[in-house]
């Protein structure tokens, strides 16, 4: 069964990249350029507020200091550079001196309409030109400042042509994360064009299709990755901030999206601001958000103990996530991480076990390492990942690095009462191969926020005597001293902060591993516990606890 599945999506694999080539060829044509002219909008009913994208920008990015550069040659020089290729999505405008650089602005605009005014594969892409078009929008103000008429009309005319496209494209893109900015791009510009209110309409029809389609009950995207949850959220109030200035009424289902968004993301918010790294997830900041969020005066008061499958326990300082969740359907798997079960902990504003995060901009090779469940704080038998992961070029470029296979979690368990909170889970991902079904306990002490966690694997079926091992990732800047005895280490973040992390029943190894979660490649220490089942049902307790 598994191999005429496998077979079937070969096979969609070639029919998708070919319908692709099909496409790039069409979109290459004269023809299909002059197809997408329409005519020009009389003006803007509103200019929408360039704040507004302020979560969309990335600070760190590279900045062009455009008063230096030579116009005539900047487009060219940055089609050398592949690291600034994002520079197309011109969000930077958001970034310059508006009043003092408008003319230069609009002189680089002017450049690249007569170089880029036709299809180009690498600067019409789906994660470049829905951004381009609403910056563009959202800067209009400037860009249409005391210019030609001229000017005026190639802008128009190039802008138009854009929206066009990813309106006819729309239904090609398969990429949620790509799809929602052209999706806010489409009702962006029906709502500033009155003459294309038929574009307000038509992506409205689609955000609720996405919506409906990509979110679970509570407004977690059904991928598990927490980073997406930042993303669409951003872009929901950006369109509801964009519907209130053009006088519409915002949609029901808009506002519901949105507040349950909100919840999620209180939810994971802990005393660091930072993301929890599982499932795709890197350690993306939540704090400016946040701030944003204030300054528009939305609610962040309501949260919950879990989202996205993620167990949450939250004491003063202190914060526990559980993963108690199973993978997503194979079409929404690229980020999935094998870690069932696997936690991440943080006390007095350290984060102490983390899983090794997903680094967006390294090697595929060590992106796909990330993936396995070595690389999470979890249980691993034999060395095996719970899940395969499909390695085949053809399918990974059609798709992306999906999964081959799944597992189902069960008997998940929440018990809180005064003095501590626990929590319980298992999956039987190890069941077929190895016999074994894989539960995990962790009991919080809200008084001293120790923690104590139980390991244990239950022999169900066959003759399985198999080697384990359980890792625990430590963040980068935990220091380590192993104690003689070999079975408690000592955890230090500084002089004054220090943990220990004990196994009475078992040794103590101390291993290198690797830090993933802010897309570069670190260096980490990684405590492992390391057995044999012989045969029998094992039973691993270890416990972390504050030592000063």
């Amino acid at each position: 069964m598994t191999a005429i599945k496998s077979i079937y999506i070969y096979i969609l694999s070639i029919k998708k990249l070919f319908m692709i080539s099909i496409r790039e060829f069409v979109f290459s044509t004269s023809f299909y350029n002059k197809f997408l002219d329409s005519k020009i909008p009389s003006r803007f009913f509103f200019y929408p507020n360039p704040y507004l994208l302020s979560p969309l920008l990335n600070h760190k990015d590279l900045i062009i200091k455009i008063s230096n550069e030579d116009v005539k040659n900047l487009w060219i020089n940055i089609l050398k550079n592949k690291e600034k290729k994002n520079i197309h999505n011109f969000l930077w405008l958001n970034l310059v001196d508006r009043k003092n650089e408008s003319k230069i602005i609009q002189k680089i605009i002017e450049e690249w309409i007569l170089k880029f005014n036709n299809y180009k594969k690498d600067i019409w892409s789906d994660s470049l030109i829905g951004l381009r078009i609403i910056s563009w929008i959202s800067n209009a103000d400037v860009i249409l400042k005391n210019n030609r008429k001229d000017f005026n009309k190639s802008f128009y005319k190039c802008l138009l042509k854009q929206i066009n496209f990813i309106k006819k494209n729309l239904k090609n893109i398969s990429d949620e994360n790509k799809k929602i900015s052209s999706i806010s791009a489409i009702i962006l510009s029906g709502l500033v064009f009155r003459e294309y209110y038929a574009n307000y309409k038509l992506g409205q029809k689609e955000l609720k299709k996405l919506i409906d389609s990509y979110f679970d009950k509570n407004g977690f995207p059904k991928n598990r990755n927490f980073e997406n949850l930042i993303t669409f959220t951003q872009y929901f109030v950006i369109i509801k901030e964009w519907i209130k200035s053009g006088q519409e009424i915002v949609p029901e289902y808009l506002e519901e999206i949105i507040e349950k968004n909100l919840i999620c993301l209180n939810s994971l918010n802990n005393p660091l601001k930072k993301l929890p790294l599982f499932n795709g997830s890197t350690e993306k900041s939540l704090e400016n958000f946040f701030l944003y969020l204030n300054k528009l005066n939305y609610d962040l008061k309501k949260d919950l103990k879990s989202v996205g499958q993620v167990q949450i326990i939250k004491n003063k300082k202190s914060t526990l996530y559980f993963d108690s969740g199973e993978p997503p359907v194979h079409k929404l798997s690229k980020d999935y991480q094998s870690g069932p079960l696997s936690f991440e902990y943080s006390n007095d504003n350290y984060k102490i076990i983390t899983n090794c995060g997903y680094g967006r901009k390294i090697s595929k090779k060590i992106q796909l390492l990330s993936k396995f469940t070595s690389a999470q704080s979890t249980l691993c038998i034999n060395n095996t990942s719970v899940v395969k992961f499909k390695k085949n070029k053809l399918i990974n470029k059609a798709y992306g690095s999906t999964i081959n296979n799944s597992f189902k979690t069960f008997d998940v368990n929440r018990l809180e009462d005064k003095t501590n909170v626990t929590i319980s889970a298992t999956h039987n991902a190890y069941l077929d191969k190895f016999g074994y079904l894989h539960k995990r306990t962790i009991k919080f002490f809200k008084k001293n926020n120790d923690i104590i966690g139980n390991d244990v694997l239950i022999k169900k079926n066959g003759n399985a005597n198999v080697d384990f091992s359980i890792r625990f990732h430590l963040y980068p800047g935990i220091n380590t001293v192993q104690t003689i005895s070999g079975k408690s280490i000592l955890l230090q973040a500084n002089k004054s902060k220090s943990w220990m992390f004990s196994s009475e029943n078992q040794k103590i190894n101390l291993e290198k591993s690797l830090f993933l979660g802010g897309n570069k490649v670190l260096v980490n220490q990684c405590i492992v516990i390391y057995g044999n089942t012989k045969d029998e049902d094992i039973n691993v307790e270890w416990k972390l606890k504050k030592a000063s």
